[in-house]
């Protein structure tokens, strides 16, 4: 898992970013495994909460029908894995509920820092191209929390890490 960069393609432009295996090793494996067998192409960032976070990942909002594979795996949770990342413009992390272990497809990207989220949410990866596609996307039009046109992720390609990775956050 270490070396590996997810990019998203999307209609507003693409997101490239770092995986931190080492901080957020469940995290990591599920976001990847998603990534490399299709499950969040063709989804939209169905959540957008201006100058705070855009939210991905839900696999009902994909183009076209969801298969029963696909729903029984949108279902499947993972552990929390809160660490020592902090919540910085340009972090990914897992979303969840309240309830702990409740994470599953959903991640989101801050364009702002959000401390309180220190310590409580699995901080696994961080933008390392295309922030100004993420800003962008926090700018579109939301009716609470619910962007008028998402913006759909074309495709999500999984890679070896190019150039010198980040350092990783401690």
């Amino acid at each position: 898992m270490a070396g590996q960069c997810v990019s998203l393609d999307t209609e507003a432009g693409v997101i490239e970013m770092e995986l931190y295996p080492e901080h957020a090793p469940e995290t990591v494996r599920n976001f990847l495994n998603l990534a490399a067998t299709g499950m969040f192409d063709t989804t939209t960032f169905s959540r957008v909460v201006p100058d705070f976070v855009i939210q991905g990942g839900d696999i009902w909002s994909r183009d076209g029908k969801v298969s029963i594979p696909m729903g029984t795996r949108a279902r499947r949770t993972i552990p929390d894995e809160p660490n020592k990342i902090l919540h910085e413009r340009g972090v990914l992390s897992m979303a969840r509920t309240d309830e702990p272990n409740s994470a599953s497809t959903h991640f989101f990207i801050l364009v702002k820092p959000s401390p309180p989220l220190d310590g409580k949410f699995a901080a696994f990866g961080r933008v390392t191209k295309g922030m100004d596609v993420v800003d962008a996307i926090n700018k579109t039009p939301v009716t609470d929390e619910k962007p008028a046109k998402p913006v759909r992720i074309r495709k999500v390609t999984v890679a070896a890490c190019v150039g010198t990775r980040t350092p990783s956050p401690q």
